[in-house]
């Protein structure tokens, strides 16, 4: 009796999953890593993630011989222009997400991720002038009830998850308008080469402020920083096999990995607090993600049912 093998295309899904699994994992992990860098100051790290996710790319466009893309993209105009974009938008999202991270605001910057799908949803409308389905309207008006409750109850306005939430938004909006033109390891290099003018401006000014901590914490300080490259680019290389792969579905659940270990090593690692008034709030937020997950399920199984019957026609 022959043992059934999945399908090529079964594999490649599975396969897809695991990358998107290993993108989102080490997303998660990030807060750990940028907490060991201590006593780096988050404006210094920032630096060091663009100059090195710059090295790190040259390198890899170096051994995949993909030079030639990359000389293709800056021959296009709307592509140079959008990659500029992209690159100012994650840099205000780097920078804004190690605030978070170093001044003991972990589980503010995981609400803004599991805000991000809603953003998201909402940027489509606004943007894109897409028509919403009632789950989906029922979800953002969560998602803004959550806010209004974390404001109004816990007497603080989450600036730090709404400016996540927006500018990763933006920039994956951004990414939809760039399209399959620019792969990756071309993407991840320009916008990194944007980004350098700024780094370079920023390092005068925390040298000359508070002082350059690079190099003055030992070799293993130095090389941990130095990972900030590399860390930055391979779950973005994962992800982006990932996306290839993996149906849209099983990547909209996936993405809720990466917040929920931001969240579990703010409140259970580091302690931040959460009264009962963010519990709320956060549960609110939880609740308009299920609805939005559902929706979706329930979306794409209608969408195949509807094109099986029309093969069958």
């Amino acid at each position: 009796m022959r043992l059934m093998t999945p399908t090529a295309p079964a594999r490649e899904e599975r396969l897809g999953a695991i990358y998107a699994f290993g993108a989102y994992f080490l997303w998660g992990f990030m807060p750990l890593y940028f907490l060991l860098l201590a006593p780096i100051g988050p404006w210094e790290i920032v630096v060091w993630r663009i100059l090195f996710s710059l090295v790190f790319c040259a390198l890899l466009l170096t051994v995949t011989r993909t030079w030639p893309k990359l000389i293709a993209i800056l021959r296009d105009r709307r592509l140079v222009f959008w990659t500029i974009i992209a690159g100012l938008l994650i840099y205000v999202n780097w920078q804004v997400f190690l605030i978070g991270i170093l001044t003991g605001h972990v589980i503010e910057g995981s609400l803004g991720y599991f805000i991000n799908p809603i953003v998201t949803v909402l940027l489509g409308v606004l943007v894109l002038h897409e028509r919403l389905r009632p789950a989906q309207w029922a979800a953002i008006a969560l998602a803004a009830l959550a806010v209004i409750v974390i404001i109004v109850a816990y007497g603080t306005f989450p600036w730090i998850a709404l400016t996540l939430a927006a500018s990763f938004g933006t920039y994956g909006l951004v990414k939809k308008q760039i399209g399959p033109k620019v792969d990756a390891i071309s993407g991840l290099t320009l916008e990194s080469l944007w980004l350098t003018p700024i780094a370079l401006v920023q390092l005068v000014v925390v040298a000359n402020t508070t002082g350059l901590v690079l190099g003055t914490q030992g070799a293993g300080h130095t090389v941990l920083v130095m990972l900030a490259g590399v860390i930055t680019a391979v779950p973005l290389l994962l992800f982006a096999a990932g996306a290839r792969r993996a149906p849209l579905v099983v990547i909209g659940l996936l993405q809720f990995v990466a917040p929920i270990m931001q969240f579990l090593t703010g409140w259970w690692l580091l302690g931040e607090p959460m009264p009962l008034e963010r519990w709320i709030g956060f549960g609110l937020v939880w609740v308009a993600l299920v609805v939005l997950m559902v929706d979706s399920v329930v979306s794409a199984r209608r969408t195949r049912a509807l094109a099986g019957v029309a093969d069958l026609v």
